[in-house]
């Protein structure tokens, strides 16, 4: 098997548990709450990578500069802390097809940010068709029904939470592909989450956990794996052939939510995956163009 078909095996791993991620954090929930939840996720996912690590190259831990080290704690703070405190928040009322479809608009802000931020290149014309189908695609997500549509109706509270930390995951992205490429990926996701659970930590003593239920847990494995896996992929493939493959967690979600938790899946949010898949397809297509 070569180092490509590992990073295409890899990403669609990190999809399904991107996929699986919200129904075991909404299962958790019955005996918790978001801010418990989340704490006990990042033991959980600091014991898994510690052990990857140990399995790969123990030596990978103590590798990290000092730029890599601060770009990692942004991504602790910006992306732990705050991305997906946010996203854990919203899944107490978001539907699981609407917190995937939208946190998969990442590439788009991506795109965007590397664009007015670094402005190394110009938007061709398939990535700015891209950007418009995917903003399509979140407008037929969120409003849901035609009637939402036609009343300007823009979904949930909790939709502009996913909204909000996918933007947070964006930057992120950006930190993680700019200064963390060499880094091992059971090393990135250590980081990551031990910083953040030292904050977690200080926070015990004012939340009161009283138990660990197994969902919680759970939580913490399937992101554990999930973020691993992703690192491992974008080492083998390209970003936009990780975006292509991510795209599978939306159907993975909306067959997740329907099977377990009896949530529908509208005609309109149906419309929102096709454009979703266009936007990305249109992206990646241009860009795979330029590297030839």
């Amino acid at each position: 098997m070569n180092q490509r078909q590992i990073g295409s095996i890899a990403v669609f791993l990190s999809a399904f548990m991107w996929a699986l991620e919200p129904l075991a954090a909404k299962l958790s929930y019955m005996d918790s709450t978001f801010l418990e939840t989340s704490i006990i996720r990042a033991y959980v996912i600091v014991i898994i990578s510690g052990i990857y690590i140990f399995l790969k190259n123990r030596k990978t831990l103590f590798n990290v500069t000092k730029p890599q080290l601060s770009a990692l704690i942004y991504i602790a703070l910006i992306g732990t802390l705050g991305a997906d405190l946010i996203y854990f928040y919203a899944l107490v009322t978001t539907p699981i097809l609407n917190a995937v479809l939208i946190g998969h608009l990442q590439p788009m802000f991506i795109i965007l940010f590397a664009f007015l931020l670094f402005q190394s290149e110009t938007l061709k014309k398939k990535t700015y068709l891209g950007v418009f189908l995917m903003i399509l695609s979140a407008f037929f997500v969120t409003t849901r029904t035609i009637d939402n549509a036609f009343s300007l109706t823009f979904g949930t509270l909790g939709d502009l939470f996913v909204l909000t930390a996918t933007v947070f995951w964006a930057t992120t992205a950006l930190a993680m592909r700019k200064y963390l490429l060499p880094l091992h990926a059971g090393t990135i996701t250590f980081y990551r989450f031990f910083i953040a659970s030292i904050i977690f930590t200080m926070m015990i003593p004012f939340i009161n956990i009283q138990y660990v239920n197994i969902y919680q847990i759970s939580v913490g494995i399937i992101v554990g794996i999930g973020t691993i896996s992703y690192y491992e992929g974008l080492k083998r493939l390209k970003a936009a052939e990780v975006s292509g493959i991510e795209l599978s967690a939306p159907v993975f979600a909306a067959i997740i939510g329907l099977v377990f938790l009896n949530e529908p899946i509208t005609i309109f949010q149906t419309i929102g995956i096709i454009l979703l898949f266009a936007g990305v397809y249109s992206i990646t297509k241009e860009k795979q163009k330029k590297r030839r």
